[in-house]
């Protein structure tokens, strides 16, 4: 749904085969923002990086006594923000950071200090300044920007406990810097979606789109209609207590309940709501727009969820509906009946659109749509112009004739948004070296960008069991931080995808992101060396950080080795290894207690790649080798993840 394939630029050896090519290309190429041009070598390592930095002398460093100090005089507005921080400075050291209000005057050599009242105009609602000194400052007009401040000191000290001195001015490009998740056709944990807030909330972005519903599920809980809601679904109050964690990391939940399209679920609870064609077959997916008893179903769940989000957004969908309006004479007969003799068949969804459009306008919210459905000339009336679009493809009006008719845009591009299950992946060095947020689907652009509110990473999962959930979010983690960069639209520090993913790898995720590998991983974070690796966009230690988003790779040539310090003795009964494209046919698993005399546990010489999963292995040692021989393409060797495992 909503996806076009296309063709992804391919940058590197290891990035070139199948659907774990995807996967890297998608984790480890980022992006730079407007013309190219080059920050200044100094500034920090940030993601998004800042708009404007210029270095002091000095240096601040956060240690045990260091606290967050909220300005007592913004007391009742920063509070959250200083406690969020606090909290995420606590993950981050391991022990209680304090959060404390006090004046400018209580501020200690060590402390971060949050406080409103800039005057300086240009940061708009989300910007700030920040100045690093023996304390840090974080100043700005809003809590947001104060907010935004603070992902950046985050970052920062994710990376050391001390900050070359300095100042710095920050602030968006773009109002709108999301994601959306198809939880309609896979279902995602909550505890999954909770990490998506705060992944986005590190990277300064704000707007969380969920497509509740699609072909293979229904996921909100109906009191109106409990026929509807599939078996996996959330709880009113589990929504409520994501839109509460989403509204502490000024992230907004937005619903999408697809109509009147992609409806599979709500009418296989209500088949005699289905479009029928002249032939007599009805559709499984399309709800008949001429039955009144369609209206009432969908009137009904829209005026029951719509104070469930409080966010200013709703999203009707109102893509991919029919294609051949012909094959449905219902609907000519019933667009005439309702909007006069002239009505085409296409009147049908266009009255239908503005029908749901003025029940959410009622309630004070805006609606989205995407922009599939917006043909000219087809029908007699037009979608209201206080609907804003999501424009994904190349399929009716431009986006300049959606603005020119009074749309609001957002861009919503397949090239290079697009994460498919079982199909394309974001184009991220498309997306980081060359492509901005005002540039859309096939080359478009706005004569006023300013009508466009940004862009967001699309997850759809159109094959649902395609991948896990880890894999997804180790999958759009690289595209994440590249449209982060591009929606921010600061100087990039670095020029191309290849030189971005060693900056990635560094700013991580956000303090308290739980690894992708299992609980008792022995390798997990552990001392690793190498015989050799491609770049340094791909070093060793990705092998063993628990991230399946980052990966090892090695030089062209045989023998290869990846070598663990375990830290002392520890028995290994099993090891998992994720192979990335480039994998080995032939290799060895040893241990040894001196790191000189090796004990084979295992041995192939007719590996696969993919997944490999190894047990019944029998030995222990202090070192883990993974002993390289002989290689499956013509590239080096690859892997996301090595794990080490003693199962009971």
């Amino acid at each position: 749904m909503r996806f076009s394939p296309h063709a992804r630029v391919s940058r590197g050896p290891g990035a070139v085969l199948g659907v774990l090519l995807g996967l890297l290309l998608a984790l480890v190429m980022p992006l730079a923002q407007g013309p190219a041009h080059a920050a200044d070598a100094a500034a920090p390592r940030t993601v998004p990086a800042l708009q404007q930095w210029t270095a002091g002398s000095g240096s601040y460093t956060f240690g045990p006594a260091s606290r967050v100090v909220t300005d007592s005089a913004y007391g009742s507005a920063l509070g959250t923000t200083g406690q969020v921080f606090a909290d995420d400075l606590t993950q981050l050291a391991g022990r209680t950071v304090g959060h404390v209000s006090g004046p400018a005057s209580a501020v200690q050599p060590g402390d971060v200090f949050l406080t409103l009242g800039s005057t300086d105009t240009e940061l708009g609602a989300e910007g700030y300044a920040l100045t690093v000194a023996p304390s840090v400052t974080v100043r700005a007009r809003t809590d947001a920007g104060a907010f935004y401040g603070t992902r950046s000191v985050l970052q920062l000290l994710k990376q050391s406990p001390t900050i070359a001195a300095g100042t710095a001015r920050d602030w968006p490009a773009k109002p709108e810097r999301g994601l959306m998740v198809d939880v309609g056709r896979k279902y995602f944990t909550l505890p999954w979606l909770q990490g998506q807030i705060r992944d986005l909330a590190y990277l300064k972005m704000n707007y969380f789109h969920l497509h509740l519903s699609d072909t293979y599920g229904f996921r909100l809980e109906s009191t109106s209609h409990p026929e509807i809601t599939s078996a996996a679904h959330y709880t009113k109050q589990e929504i409520t207590d994501l839109i509460a964690l989403g509204a502490r990391y000024h992230v907004t939940v937005v619903p999408e309940i697809d109509m009147p399209g992609h409806m599979n679920t709500t009418l296989a609870a209500h088949p005699e709501l289905r479009l029928v064609n002249s032939a007599g077959t009805p559709s499984n997916q399309y709800i008949d727009l001429s039955n009144p008893a369609a209206y009432r179903l969908i009137q009904d769940l829209i005026t029951e969820y719509l104070p469930l989000f409080p966010a200013k957004y709703w999203h009707l969908g109102a893509d991919e509906y029919v294609t051949n309006y012909a094959n449905y004479p219902q609907l000519l007969s019933y667009a005439r009946d309702h909007y006069g003799a002239d009505a085409t068949a296409k009147d049908a969804y266009y009255g239908f659109v503005n029908w749901a459009d003025a029940i959410v306008r009622g309630a004070g919210k805006t609606m989205r749509m995407w922009n599939d459905g917006i043909k000219p000339g087809d029908g007699t009336i037009v979608p209201n112009a206080d609907i804003t679009v999501d424009y994904f493809n190349t399929y009716g009006l431009t986006p300049q004739q959606l603005v020119e008719a009074g749309h609001i845009v957002n861009n919503s591009s397949w090239n290079p948004t697009y994460y498919v299950f079982g199909g394309g992946r974001p184009n991220t060095p498309y997306m980081y070296e060359t492509w901005n947020p005002d540039v859309f689907q096939g080359g478009a652009t706005l004569t006023d960008p300013s009508r466009n509110r940004g862009s967001k990473l699309h997850v759809w999962c159109d094959n649902p069991d395609a991948e896990t959930e880890q894999q997804t979010a180790a999958g759009i983690m690289t595209p994440m931080r590249a449209l982060a960069q591009r929606t921010w639209g600061s100087p990039p520090l670095v020029p191309t995808l290849a030189e971005f993913q060693p900056i990635v790898t560094a700013v991580g995720r956000p303090p308290g992101w739980p690894a992708d590998t299992a609980a008792g991983d022995l390798v997990l974070g552990r001392p690793v060396t190498v015989s050799s690796t491609e770049t340094p966009a791909f070093p060793a230690q990705s092998a063993v950080d628990g991230n399946q988003g980052s990966r090892w790779s090695s030089a062209f040539a045989d023998p290869q080795w990846l070598l663990v310090d375990l830290g002392g003795s520890q028995a290994v009964n099993r090891v998992k290894l994720t192979w990335e494209a480039a994998y080995a046919t032939a290799f060895q698993i040893q241990l040894s207690d001196d790191g000189t005399a090796w004990n084979t546990v295992y041995s192939t010489t007719s590996g696969s790649g993919g997944t490999q999963n190894l047990t019944g292995l029998t030995g222990s040692g202090r070192y883990l080798r993974i002993y390289l021989t002989g290689r499956g393409t013509d590239y080096g060797y690859s892997l996301w993840e090595v794990e080490a495992y003693h199962d009971a």
